[in-house]
């Protein structure tokens, strides 16, 4: 590129780029990007045709590649650098986009759940389509302990990014029948990504006896009662375990507000 004798102070050459002058001077003061010319004033300027090369650097910083790593590579380039660069730091976009996906699935969920707990009464039974859906399990016993270990174990057990997708716990038909509320049969949380190495099963593609209670946790016992009676006077068949899991936890401050959504399996439905 034929050299620009266009001259910009650091002033100019910042508000040019859209940076800080204090950026420049740092660049310049470690010998990583430094003006071009020394006026005869004795001020120092930037030549235009250094933008290109002050961007090559905007584009290795935004990829989060250390002041010592870009020095290093501006200061000897070459292809097979530049390729070991962009292999490696596209393999770090791919994830981050994958992050941003689950993050924005979270995000949609709990949206949607909002409204609809929004609009919710005290309560509703209905019989809904769901789709099959991936589920992260554990049979861990968390009766006994604080809400700090269930966190601590779960966060070792799947993820930070899995928590937030919401927890719930499931419990077998049998023992909901029994009334044997004391000990459920695991916790859960909807699976961000089948490749997970934590133990799994498959919520299976069918209709679902689903009952929404607003209010505390005690209050859940009452509302298995009243979904085993639809599901007796509507001649439906219950099978396998009931899934509990809250719809807005993280907008409210009363818990008498909480919505927690129970899901059985009707059977001869499930496919």
């Amino acid at each position: 590129m034929k050299k620009s004798n266009i001259q910009l102070t650091t002033a100019q050459f910042a508000k040019l780029h859209e940076v800080n002058k204090r950026t420049l001077h740092y660049y310049d003061d470690i010998g990583l990007f430094s003006p071009n010319t020394k006026g005869e004033n004795g001020y120092r300027y930037y030549d235009l045709s250094q933008s290109v090369d002050f961007e090559y650097i905007r584009i290795l910083k935004e990829l989060n590649m250390s002041i010592e790593e870009i020095e290093a590579y501006y200061k000897n380039p070459n292809a097979d650098s530049f390729l070991k660069i962009a292999d490696s730091k596209l393999k770090e976009i791919d994830a981050k986009i994958q992050k941003m996906k689950g993050i924005k699935r979270i995000l949609n969920a709990k949206i949607e759940n909002l409204i609809f707990c929004e609009n919710l009464g005290e309560q509703m039974i209905k019989v809904e389509e769901h789709p099959s859906e991936t589920l992260l399990i554990t049979a861990y016993d968390f009766s006994e302990d604080d809400v700090s270990e269930v966190f601590g174990y779960l966060k070792d057990t799947w993820s930070i990014e899995q928590i937030r997708m919401g927890i719930g716990g499931f419990i077998s038909l049998d023992k909901v029948i029994d009334e044997n509320f004391e000990k459920y049969d695991g916790l859960y949380t909807p699976a961000l990504s089948s490749n997970s190495s934590a133990k799994k099963t498959i919520k299976p593609k069918g209709k679902y006896l689903c009952g929404y209670q607003k209010g505390a946790w005690d209050q859940l016992p009452g509302m298995y009662k009243k979904m085993l009676a639809y599901a007796k006077q509507n001649k439906l068949t219950l099978t396998g375990y009931a899934y509990e899991i809250g719809l807005n936890e993280f907008a409210i401050s009363d818990p008498m507000e909480y919505v927690t959504k129970i899901m059985i399996m009707i059977e001869d439905t499930i496919y």
